[in-house]
């Protein structure tokens, strides 16, 4: 959605797909850098921003794109008709900004359908019961467009992006990197939640949870992409599927809090209830009756997250707190570690050997996470790519 000539393509691939008997839903994101340009704009005009004059503003993108994919489609013979979230009945909670949605109300899209007709749905978007607009957060068209196909009961939601698919990992970093050609449910929320941009994890979430089939393609060209879905238990599973970074996150520590039952609830309560998202937590030793707690959280929650702990400390009784943010977390994905061991040792000895300090491990019974410098972070992938041969 770059440019004209990219919504141009966008309403080709969209009438080759209904004139080869298709009924198709399509869900748009704004144009290239809109929500960028709208997001500084809004900075240069205030420094208070409403989060609901936030949505506001920021929703307008995703409209502007509908109404023009529409006149491309009218083009092209094929009738389009444009519906902002609110239209397309996309109910949301009340959180601005960050909202999710609760219900999907799609009658005058299934009309739209019945009447030969291509909904052209505006994503990220969509409408609280006290009837304010509201945005999804980041990626929240992908969230958009896996739930109308979760509601409309479609085949599958075909996600198009700027790369053909998933890879093993980051092909800027790792030229080799293969795409594959199908990941499972599990292995693509582990790879959305550890650094893999290609999916926002949300959608991931909601694709498993009413079990859509996600094609994850290239909006340049007509060739399979990757296919995500439920796990075949009777393929064989490769041991890594995957090795994923994330250099966004951050690093809190609250130290000398007292050793007893209930104080590391209280801290995280306080963190769930400001929305901040906790990943890895690590408790040492207590020493004194008294240990350090350290948790990674996204960069972008760091300065609420401080705000948290350091209005906590009289009431924990702890000595203070730090933070660094300039760490990165690496990992690898694979559903085929429930059934290999060996693979945290090759781990840990590759980092190793490659001279890289682990600060944090945490993992899953398909991931391994390992919290280091940031500036190691692109050694550390090229090196566990290759250790575990996914070229």
């Amino acid at each position: 959605m770059a440019d004209a000539d990219r919504i141009r393509a966008v309403a080709d691939h969209v009438a080759r797909t209904v004139r080869a008997g298709n009924q198709v839903v399509v869900v748009v994101s704004a144009m290239g850098k809109t929500t960028d340009q709208l997001v500084r704009l809004a900075g240069d005009v205030s420094s208070v921003q409403p989060a609901r004059e936030v949505d506001m503003l920021l929703s307008s993108g995703e409209r502007i794109s509908m109404a023009l994919v529409c006149m491309a489609l009218a083009e092209l013979g094929v009738e389009g008709v444009s519906f902002t979230g609110s239209q397309a009945g996309m109910m949301t909670d009340a959180v601005h900004t960050r909202a999710k949605i609760l219900e999907v109300r799609a009658d005058r899209l299934t009309e739209v359908l019945a009447d030969g007709g291509v909904p052209v749905v505006a994503g990220f978007q969509g409408v609280s019961a006290d009837r304010e607009i509201t945005t999804l957060g980041r990626g929240g068209s992908d969230t958009t467009a896996v739930a109308l196909a979760a509601a409309l009961g479609a085949d599958a939601c075909e996600i198009y992006t700027d790369v053909p698919g998933v890879f093993s990992t980051d092909p800027r970093i790792v030229p080799e990197a293969r795409k594959l050609a199908r990941v499972s449910f599990d292995e693509m929320l582990e790879i959305a939640a550890t650094g893999g941009r290609v999916l926002a994890l949300r959608s991931v979430e909601f694709a498993r949870n009413h079990d859509v089939p996600l094609h994850v393609r290239s909006s340049f060209t007509w060739e399979p992409g990757t296919w995500v879905d439920k796990e075949d238990p009777d393929m064989e599973q490769a041991i890594v599927t995957a090795v994923t970074h994330d250099t966004s996150e951050a690093k809190v520590t609250v130290a000398g809090v007292p050793d007893r039952p209930g104080l590391a609830a209280r801290l995280f309560r306080a963190l769930a209830d400001r929305n901040v998202n906790v990943d890895m937590i690590v408790q040492n030793t207590s020493l004194h009756g008294t240990t350090d707690i350290s948790f990674t959280i996204p960069e972008g929650d760091l300065a609420v997250s401080l705000e948290v702990a350091e209005g906590l400390l009289p009431d924990l009784g702890a000595s203070g707190v730090t933070c660094d943010d300039d760490v990165a977390r690496v990992s690898l994905v694979g559903a085929g570690m429930k059934t290999h061991p060996g693979v945290t040792a090759l781990t840990f000895e590759t980092l190793a050997d490659v001279g890289i300090n682990i600060e944090m491990i945490s993992t899953s019974s398909i991931r391994i996470s390992c919290l280091i410098r940031a500036d190691q972070a692109e050694d550390a992938v090229r090196a566990l790519h290759a250790a575990f041969d996914l070229a």
